[in-house]
This record gives structure tokens, sequence and C-alpha cells, in this order.
């Protein structure tokens, strides 16, 4: 353009926004019988090897990273999507850089003592974050029953890990 920027996005921006592209598709996705089951459901928990009837909130981020050609853990256990070279944020720090829509957020649970809860940050702005997420519901249960779109407290959120911006897994 006449100011000399590059308006064409590079490879990693290319793939953050195909990422959001298939979350934000998801958004309606519904249980059929409220017991972690129903076509989508069950699609994002074979991918990770699941039978239906488990918990699916990781399975459903893993889902979608494929979806978007982007390596993952492949796993329904939340605690894998957060190995130490994908953290980018964690207990309210910056470990390399602030979230950005794509990353992928945990949820500390103190009664399972480990990350219990995940899905994907769709805005950060320091004090909350929206996100897409996968079995939940609007009262942000983590045993819900759909894809929803989420406003969480920042404060809430133990760590934050990058799969769109950083290569392997």
């Amino acid at each position: 353009n006449a100011f000399g920027a590059d308006v064409n996005p590079g490879p990693r921006e290319t793939r953050r926004s195909l990422l959001r592209e298939i979350y934000t598709g998801q958004l309606g996705v519904r249980e059929r019988s409220g017991k972690n089951d129903g076509p989508a459901v069950e699609r994002y928990l074979r991918y990770v090897c699941l039978e239906k009837g488990n918990p699916w909130c990781a399975a459903f981020v893993c889902w979608v990273l494929g979806e978007a050609g982007i390596a993952n853990p492949r796993s329904g256990w939340s605690p894998h999507l957060f190995p130490s070279s994908k953290v980018i944020w964690q207990r309210g720090r910056v470990v390399q850089a602030l979230p950005r829509p794509g990353d992928v957020f945990g949820i500390w649970f103190a009664g399972k003592q480990r990350i219990a809860h995940v899905g994907f940050v769709d805005s950060w702005d320091g004090k909350w974050m929206i996100s897409v997420e996968g079995n939940t519901n609007e009262a942000g249960s983590a045993e819900g029953d759909g894809v929803y779109r989420r406003r969480r407290l920042i404060a809430g959120i133990y760590k934050v890990a990058d799969f769109a911006g950083k290569e392997g897994i």
C-alpha cells in the first residue's frame, strides 16, 4: 500500500484467523440429551479417542486445532493443553506474551488440583476475557451442554497457551 505496510497477513495470522473461524462456527452446538452426547460432541470425542459420555471441553479444543491444521496433543485431558513450551501467560503475569484470539485458556479447579476446564480466548482486555468454549453453559458450568461464548474475569484464568503462533507441541 502507499505507506509501505504489508497488507497481507503472515502465515501465523492467517492460521489464527482460520482457527477463530472454526471455533466460532461451532457456537450453538448442543448436546443431544445433556449426557455428553450428540453428533458434534461425539465427533470431538472421537478425535481424542474417547467415547460419548466423557467430558469434552479439551476434546473440543483439540478438534478445533486439528481442523485448523495445528499440531495438538489430541487429548481429552485438559492439563495436556499446557506444555511449558506453549504457556504464554500464567496466574496474572505474562510469561511470553499477552493472550490473543485463538489462544487456549485453562481454569484451575482446587478440588481436582489441576486445570479442569479449557476453551479459546476470543478477546482479552486486561480485566475480562471473552471466550468460546465447549462443555459449558450460560451459567458457566464446566459440565455444561454446549459450545458458548462466555465473559470471564481474567483473575479466574490460570494459564494460557499459544498453539496458533508456536510450531510443534
